[in-house]
């Protein structure tokens, strides 16, 4: 896994703790995919805070140069995807967090604490 996608993951999981959220998992999952070094994962009460959350990471990142490379899902907000290259951000509404169990599908991934 690259130092670059420790950096990246560590500033966005920063960005979203700071918002006092219950439910943020990041992932290592290198080892078993080739889609992106670390996923994070974050549930949201309801969409209008989806929407907030993705709003607020996407302003924040922008402001250090760094841009979403592909965004997916804003508009239903129900789960909110952001492309970073090897960090992939998955903001979801609570009740399909539940419904698509991310994480249980990731399980194998390394849980990485900041």
């Amino acid at each position: 896994m690259h130092n670059e996608s420790i950096l990246l993951a560590q500033k966005i999981y920063h960005i979203l703790d700071n918002k006092k959220l219950d439910d943020i998992q990041v992932l290592d999952v290198h080892e078993i995919t080739t889609l992106a070094d670390i996923f994070i994962i974050v549930t949201g009460s309801n969409t209008r805070q989806t929407k907030a959350l993705v709003d607020e990471l996407e302003d924040a990142l922008s402001e250090e140069n760094i841009e979403v490379i592909q965004k997916e899902g804003y508009q239903t907000a129900n789960w909110i995807l952001m492309d970073y290259g090897n960090v992939i951000v998955h903001v979801l509404y609570k009740e399909d967090a539940e419904f698509y169990g991310l994480d249980r599908l990731w399980q194998d991934g390394k849980t990485i604490l900041f």
